[in-house]
């Protein structure tokens, strides 16, 4: 089987040979980019799987490349010395499949690099059926059941569950989730969030208080997790 290829764009040497080592110990080919022209002349040459993305680069800000990114198809990790939870939020809502703060654990970069890559393959595999553990959503058929048994779940928890079923893995944002289920001039009522939350847990958690399907990326967003 033809190696699933990463590029890494990051203006910090050091960190480029880190990552490449690691990345090819787990079976990747990597492909390496010290700036936004180098990275653009890669995604369209080598036609990555996946992109590890820096933000600071020294020709454009990385922020900028994230929707050119995405729109080739590719899974897009950025990897990023910048904490602000607005920075994290912008980068999702451009289409950014995670977000990794530096200094960053490499094993956890690798979970969620894998993650991406399922996500990935899932969309271009266009199911319309999510399993998560006991839980199937059918997005065509609008049904969800847990352990074989259906699930009734109000329009607007079904619509945020829908949502998140779309992209398994991937943190929502609070904008995009408001945007698609409650409408455009809602992107600020997180509440309505909460609530529906609140019913999906209480409807499809083992222990609600202690939820493992649906997580809270707070200040950011929910993802569904398997």
């Amino acid at each position: 089987m033809k190696p699933l290829r990463v590029l890494v764009v990051e203006d910090d040497a050091a960190i480029r040979r880190l990552l490449h080592a690691a990345l090819t110990r787990s079976g990747y080919q990597v492909i390496e980019a010290a700036d936004a022209r180098a990275a653009l002349a890669a995604l369209a040459i080598d036609k990555p799987d996946a992109v590890l993305l820096d933000l600071g680069l020294p020709d454009r800000d990385g922020l900028e490349l994230v929707p050119l990114i995405k729109a080739a198809g590719t899974a897009l990790i950025v990897v990023s010395a910048r904490e602000d939870t607005d920075q994290k939020v912008t980068a999702l809502d451009l289409g950014a499949d995670d977000y990794v703060i530096k200094p960053f654990d490499s094993e956890e970069l690798h979970a969620r690099l894998r993650t991406a890559l399922r996500h990935r393959l899932a969309a271009e595999a266009r199911s319309a059926k999510v399993v998560l553990g006991d839980v199937a959503i059918d997005l065509s058929a609008r049904l969800v059941t847990r352990a074989g048994e259906e699930v009734h779940l109000t329009p607007k928890e079904y619509g945020m569950l829908a949502e998140l079923a779309k992209h398994p893995g991937r943190v929502i944002t609070h904008s995009q989730l408001l945007r698609a289920v409650w409408g455009a001039g809602h992107e600020r009522d997180v509440e309505y969030l909460r609530v529906a939350a609140r019913g999906i847990r209480r409807k499809l958690e083992a222990d609600p208080t202690t939820p493992i399907l649906l997580r809270n990326e707070p200040g950011v967003g929910y993802r569904l997790m398997g």
